[in-house]
């Protein structure tokens, strides 16, 4: 039995948040509540989205980028080729390019998983699809009877050339021994226009994985079209992009915590900011979890009594 005045609750007896409310009453029409919550805000946006549109942009594809910007993706293919592209050099989950995984420390977070999507890019974004045509051009054939360090000249000295071509316009390359390297981008760029690479890069082989856009989105992100783009809309990390839809329109507010820390150092500079981001912020997500367990912090909201300043009218009385 318990007397009349104790109490089984955490709370105290001459605890505020114990005492019974005394403040106004008034009666709260649920039904009329949700009439205007469902039907006139969704009046509202439906009317709105008539006038204004959506601000959602159409989808980047290949066959756009290639129709777009010929001279960009002519000079990624050459460097998917060549092995020098970003995606080439990335490390794991794609490749196992030495020293290219972020660490914290000692620790190799990004190899901990493997390459468990592997990526070969001159096989997988070139020569792969090149085959997948009814007449596959015969400088497929020249790539791959060349050995690795022919395949490396030919793609370096074109690089070098579209580098120093007029506007970067492979028609305005210079003479010199390319081998196979125009002939196989330029049929690339034919497919891409036509509309087929984008499909035969989704697809990956695979009859029941023809959505799959990791490879798509590979090759469009190691040119400088698609990053174009993203700072033309505002979405360059620079541009706190993480937290941005399209356009202006304002996007996830929840993770404007996560590309602040990209804008400060030593996440700002270090070359391995995603881990040291992520880790940053699981070490953030453990305290909130953890805050009222921890002594000292989980005090703060009575000792820096903000609350008052919200319920005023409530502790005035």
């Amino acid at each position: 039995m318990t007397g009349k005045n104790s109490s089984t609750s955490w709370r105290k007896a001459d605890n505020i948040a114990s005492r019974p409310w005394t403040g106004s009453v008034r009666e709260y029409d649920l039904v009329k509540e949700l009439t205007i919550g469902v039907v006139v805000v969704g009046l509202l946006v439906l009317g709105v989205s008539a006038i204004f549109g959506s601000p959602d942009e159409p989808s980047v594809s290949l066959k756009g980028w290639a129709t777009a910007a010929p001279a960009d993706f002519v000079a990624t293919a050459a460097k998917e080729l060549g092995g020098t592209s970003d995606t080439a050099g990335y490390g794991p989950p794609y490749n196992s390019t030495p020293d290219a995984s972020q660490k914290i420390g000692p620790v190799d977070l990004q190899s901990l998983s493997g390459v468990r999507l592997p990526v070969d890019t001159a096989n997988d974004f070139v020569i792969a699809p090149l085959e997948t045509l009814p007449s596959p051009p015969t400088a497929v054939t020249d790539w791959t009877a060349a050995t690795d360090q022919q395949r490396s000249d030919w793609t370096v000295a074109y690089s070098d050339a579209l580098a120093a071509a007029p506007d970067n316009d492979p028609a305005k390359v210079a003479d010199g021994d390319y081998g196979p390297v125009p002939a196989l981008t330029g049929a690339l760029l034919d497919m891409a226009r036509q509309g087929n690479l984008d499909g035969v890069l989704q697809g990956c082989g695979n009859f029941y994985n023809n959505m799959d856009y990791t490879r798509s989105l590979l090759f469009l992100g190691d040119g400088s079209y698609f990053a174009g783009l993203a700072a033309s809309q505002h979405l360059t990390g620079d541009q706190w992009g993480v937290m941005n839809e399209t356009g202006d329109t304002p996007g996830q507010s929840w993770l404007w915590l996560f590309s602040l820390l990209y804008q400060v150092e030593p996440f700002k500079s270090s070359p391995n900011a995603d881990a040291l981001v992520v880790v940053t912020m699981l070490v953030l997500t453990a305290l909130l979890t953890l805050l009222p367990f921890i002594p000292g912090l989980r005090s703060l909201p009575r000792r820096l009594p903000l609350h008052r300043l919200i319920w005023r009218d409530y502790y005035r009385r």
